[in-house]
């Protein structure tokens, strides 16, 4: 079923990402691209709970969608109390159907975000945790308050046909804040003011350096680990 997004943030997609002996939980919101990652040891049922929570808390506005495939992790009765529970609908795409969650399958989010930065190395489950701390502080912050996305527009071609032109490029918080009536997307207790301090507390390119070295921090760890167990 395809969700319908209604012109306003708060519609998202999730995949998993695998890599051997972690998953990579990501999301997007359909409309700002605003992108929250989350690392678990293994999908499962009763796993999920505090992680879709997890990615549920840490964006800005309120989730009124929840797009997946039809993996189990995904679909079964503990994330559908969840999502109840927060007043969230639940949609998944159809089978052998991978366009109905294109946005972070087919355009490449997974590929160019998680799997860019996140590599195919061998990571240990014991990391997890240190992954979500990277995630939390500095990867996500980067992504949706320093990193430009491409927005699309759709234009009719010579033949009649729609395409879309990538001609709009902002960070996620910017194209946030242009939308029609965008403070009543915030979540309560949140304003723009409070989040002007986070987007605006470095430039892009100084954030983009501590990412960077806590990304060193992080693989130097992960690396000396693995040459310990080879």
């Amino acid at each position: 079923m395809e969700p319908q997004n209604y012109g306003k943030p708060g519609s998202i997609r999730v995949d998993t990402v695998h890599q051997r002996d972690i998953y990579h939980i990501n999301s997007i919101d359909e409309i700002t691209q605003w992108e929250i990652g989350i690392c678990v040891p293994q999908i499962c049922e009763r796993g999920m709970i505090p992680t879709f929570q997890a990615i549920l808390d840490q964006y800005p506005f309120t989730v009124f969608n929840f797009h997946s495939d039809r993996g189990s992790e995904n679909i079964n009765y503990r994330v559908c109390q969840l999502l109840k529970k927060a007043s969230i609908k639940q949609t998944k795409s159809r089978a052998r159907k991978p366009n109905d969650n294109a946005l972070i399958e087919i355009e490449t989010k997974n590929g160019s975000i998680i799997r860019k930065n996140m590599g195919w190395t061998h990571i240990n489950q014991s990391f997890c945790d240190q992954i979500n701390t990277y995630y939390k502080n500095y990867f996500n912050l980067y992504l949706n308050y320093h990193r430009p996305c491409g927005y699309p527009t759709t234009i009719i071609n010579k033949k009649g046909r729609k395409e879309k032109a990538y001609d709009d490029y902002q960070v996620p918080y910017e194209f946030l804040k242009t939308l029609p009536k965008s403070k009543t997307y915030l979540k309560p207790g949140l304003s723009f003011t409070k989040l002007d301090k986070i987007a605006y507390e470095m430039s892009d390119n100084d954030f983009a350096q501590i990412l960077r070295k806590e990304e060193r921090l992080l693989f130097n760890k992960i690396e000396r680990h693995n040459r310990k167990g080879s």
